[in-house]
């Protein structure tokens, strides 16, 4: 009788790829077949790999698929004796699945289609795709395996089924994009499946930044214990290989992966994303307007790590009402970065705009109009470079702001891409504070005075708002976990302040429309995942909509 072999030599192809690049991304795939260590039996590449992930409605377009099913033809004729497992899309006549393809000797041997699509969240699968009905099973040096789509094993069903069908080892291929809470829900979950069915659990993710999605990678495999073997690291692209073990003796765990403080792992996506978006669409680098304020500091650290310092520029625009120490703090931090940098003061800008609407505005008294004439003139200096230069530019706002609309629209607001806004102004805070520990390059004078737009005489932001301390649990609440005001109230937040933070957030539905998209770092970020209505009479609790 022939003995299986102990071991499958496994490779997961943890690889950056950008949607709709099917050449580009094929090119990676042979690559990385090419590269694999001779070891390797079983080769896995994330989900839907080949067009990348979310390819959104690029998938009703008949010429996408022609393209998808030349790049598997053209994988295939460069496959040999290992076995290589690709997501792609699949079209059947008039239905189209989530596919992952088994290929060997130049054939695909199998397809399996996924059978549990999310739609949720950020997630639109049910918009495309078909659900699969049928198992993913096969044989590798004797054992038998399952095959599994990302969402697949969330649902418990899918490792009992696997194992239910004599399977050893769940082969699991990822597009799962990154939030601050994720791995270690991903961790726990994978453990549980494995432990309950008794199956070894290889989870191959997708790395980088898609639009405003991020993946973390976090490749991992687990035995059929629960205990990690082998995890890839975070928001690095590789090959990395694995020998499991298939033997009855349990295996010696992974070393504990290093605990990473919270900032550095949100920190990790923000370069991640900043990074992916300026370079796959081919921008020359970044322009940033900075105000010697928390959010433009922490905006130009990131783009700086992500980018470089000769691939970002730095504008200092101050007017009348800019305070000095702003601008010597903007220059301060400009030079610690090494980032070229040059002061365009907006106030012949603004004075001209100001005598322009003089006869129009007689009689009226100064407001916020004022106000926002100043940041539409520095949007429009930024814009104006970016034009010129082919930067893009990075807007500085961050989700507190965003949320209740303290933000100028084609003013602060004017930009290509919004890096903080997913973050929350103390979560600002606290990023700021963790860089500045790798190297000082924030000015603590910076971090300590009270923030303010600078927009008017002696203006700070808790004039209009509240201690960014007491606004983010209330916004957390309202936003995130979808609590009601009675609800916020009865967690002892006084009731007049949730009453008008929620009256703002309700009414600043327009402006969040028009932001510039920005990377995701929480469960709830606007515009993927959080999608209401700009028109909209619905009031909730004692809070009445008033403009």
């Amino acid at each position: 009788m022939q003995t299986m072999p102990r071991r499958i030599g496994v490779t997961i192809a943890q690889l950056n790829l950008t949607v709709g690049a099917i050449a580009d991304n094929t090119d990676q795939i042979i690559d990385a077949l090419r590269r694999a260590p001779a070891e390797t039996d079983i080769i896995l590449f994330p989900e839907l790999c080949v067009s990348a992930y979310p390819p959104e409605d690029l998938l009703f377009r008949p010429a996408f698929h022609e393209a998808v099913e030349d790049a598997i033809a053209r994988i295939a004729r460069h496959s040999g004796e290992v076995y290589l497992l690709i997501g792609h899309p699949r079209r059947q006549g008039d239905r189209l699945y989530n596919a992952a393809s088994l290929i060997h000797r130049q054939r695909i041997i199998h397809t399996y289609h996924k059978q549990n699509l999310p739609n949720y969240g950020v997630f639109d699968e049910k918009r495309y795709f078909e659900a699969g009905d049928q198992p993913g099973l096969f044989e590798i040096n004797g054992w038998r395996a399952a095959i599994s789509i990302c969402e697949d094993i969330w649902v418990a069903d899918t490792a009992r089924q696997a194992a239910a069908g004599g399977a050893a080892i769940l082969f699991n291929i990822n597009a799962s994009p990154y939030d601050k809470n994720k791995l270690a829900a991903r961790e726990r979950m994978i453990a549980e499946r494995a432990r309950a069915a008794n199956l070894r659990i290889v989870y191959a993710n997708l790395v980088g930044g898609q639009d405003e999605l991020v993946f973390d990678g976090n490749s991992m495999v687990v035995d059929n214990h629960g205990e990690t073997v082998f995890h890839a690291p975070a928001f690095a692209p590789g090959l990395f290989t694995v020998n499991l073990d298939m033997g009855p003796e349990r295996p010696a765990p992974a070393p504990a992966r290093p605990e990473q403080e919270p900032e550095q792992s949100i920190y990790s996506a923000l370069l991640t994303g900043v990074r992916d978006y300026i370079t796959k669409n081919r921008f020359n680098g970044a322009v940033i307007g900075l105000s010697g304020g928390i959010d433009s500091a922490l905006t130009l650290c990131v783009a700086v790590d992500a980018l470089g310092a000769d691939n970002v520029e730095a504008v200092i625009m101050p007017s009348r009402f800019t305070a000095a120490m702003s601008i010597e703090d903007a220059r301060r931090q400009a030079e610690a970065l090494n980032v070229r940098h040059e002061i365009i003061t907006i106030q012949p800008a603004f004075d001209a705009f100001l005598a322009l609407l003089g006869p129009r505005f007689a009689g009226l008294p100064a407001d916020t109009t004022e106000e926002n004439i100043q940041a539409r003139c520095r949007g429009l200096i930024l814009m104006a470079l970016s034009n010129k230069t082919g930067g893009l530019v990075l807007t500085t706002g961050n989700k507190s702001e965003l949320a209740v609309g303290y933000a100028t629209l084609y003013g602060d607001m004017a930009g290509g891409f919004a890096p903080l806004k997913d973050i929350w102004k103390t979560m600002v805070y606290r990023l700021a504070r963790w860089r500045n520990r790798r190297q000082m390059v924030i000015p603590e004078r910076v971090l300590t005075r009270p923030p303010s737009a600078e927009l008017r005489p002696d203006q700070l932001d808790r004039d209009s708002l509240p201690d960014y301390a007491e606004l983010d649990p209330i916004l957390e609440l309202y936003i995130e976990q979808d609590a009601s005001p009675e609800a916020i109230i009865a967690r002892g937040f006084d009731a007049e302040t949730v009453r008008r933070v929620v009256r703002l957030v309700d009414k600043s539905e327009y402006k969040r429309r028009q932001a510039a998209p920005g990377v995701r770092i929480t469960e709830r970020a606007f515009g993927r995942d959080r999608r209401y209505p700009i028109t909209s009479g619905y009031v909730e609790g004692n809070s009445p909509w008033t403009p």
